[in-house]
């Protein structure tokens, strides 16, 4: 029997918050989808149909789409998430435009409701100081695609309640994935370790010790890793890349500093699979 939450409020419609939605919404729980004009919640909308289509081409569905877009709500009214018992946050990584959503989810939502952020490497005591109950409040770190990834990153701040650490890793069970628990620190461990690696394989690529294939092929033959850590990037998006870069620089020292390679990419356009072209050309 699930434990999750019969509603489900994600705020952010974009890649990561549609995907969080698609994995709620084919776990049993209604979801409420928030963004912030009526254009973004029409892509919104399409974002997460246009998952749930595709999961179902390959046959990972156990109903018709359309019986999930059903329990789907996608709006601008903060009301809507009235009665979600948790509230997954999946905006920009700005500390600043974080506190604002925290602060409006909060003036909306019950006293037990749990409130979660997405965050890859802010700071959840940080974010947390803006809250009325910070024990009600942890990380829900999830990878991207969230559909198809089995890993949720549980960050647990000073003020998270024990008992809602062991709630966290009750729905990541329930959401057919494997949640890892981290205290909070600078990049948690997924961004830490996954950004290091990241960083190290563009100095290569600008010292041209090796092409981005082949130094993408050391990791995938020789560690097993399933994607290369510059193909990752890409996927991850190199502006976002380096803004947890920058994060880590100031926060843990001159290890994480970006090289020049990545900062005249993102300054060229160049941020991935998205803008088309990063590392690799999509």
């Amino acid at each position: 029997m699930t434990t999750l939450p019969a509603r489900v409020g994600v705020f952010g419609g974009g890649r990561m918050g549609a995907g969080i939605a698609h994995a709620f919404l084919t776990s049993g729980s209604d979801v409420v989808l928030i963004e912030a004009t009526p254009e973004a919640v029409e892509a919104a909308g399409e974002r997460v149909t246009s998952s749930l289509t595709a999961s179902a081409s390959r046959g990972l569905l156990s109903d018709g789409v359309e019986s999930y877009v059903a329990r789907l709500i996608v709006t601008e009214d903060h009301q809507a998430l009235v009665d979600a018992g948790l509230v997954v946050e999946a905006v920009p990584e700005d500390t600043a435009i974080k506190a604002a959503v925290f602060a409006s989810i909060e003036a909306v939502v019950a006293d037990d409701a749990v409130l979660a952020s997405n965050t890859s490497s802010l700071s959840i005591d940080g974010l947390a100081e803006g809250l009325r109950t910070p024990a009600r409040f942890l990380g829900f770190h999830f990878f991207n695609p969230v559909p198809a990834s089995t890993l949720v990153e549980i960050v647990v701040g000073q003020a998270t309640s024990a008992d809602l650490v062991t709630r966290a890793q009750d729905w990541v069970t329930d959401l057919g994935k494997t949640a890892v628990t981290v205290r909070d620190a600078p990049g948690f461990a997924s961004s830490r370790l996954g950004v290091a690696i990241a960083l190290e394989a563009m100095r290569m690529v600008g010292e041209g010790v090796a092409s981005v294939e082949d130094i993408d092929a050391a990791m995938t033959l020789g560690y097993k890793h399933p994607v290369g850590p510059l193909r990752t990037t890409d996927l991850v998006g190199l502006d976002v890349r380096l803004a947890i870069a920058e994060h880590l620089e100031r926060e843990l020292g001159p290890r994480f500093a970006p090289p020049q390679i990545l900062r005249d990419k993102v300054a060229a356009g160049d941020l991935g699979k998205k803008s088309g072209k990063g590392f690799y050309d999509w």
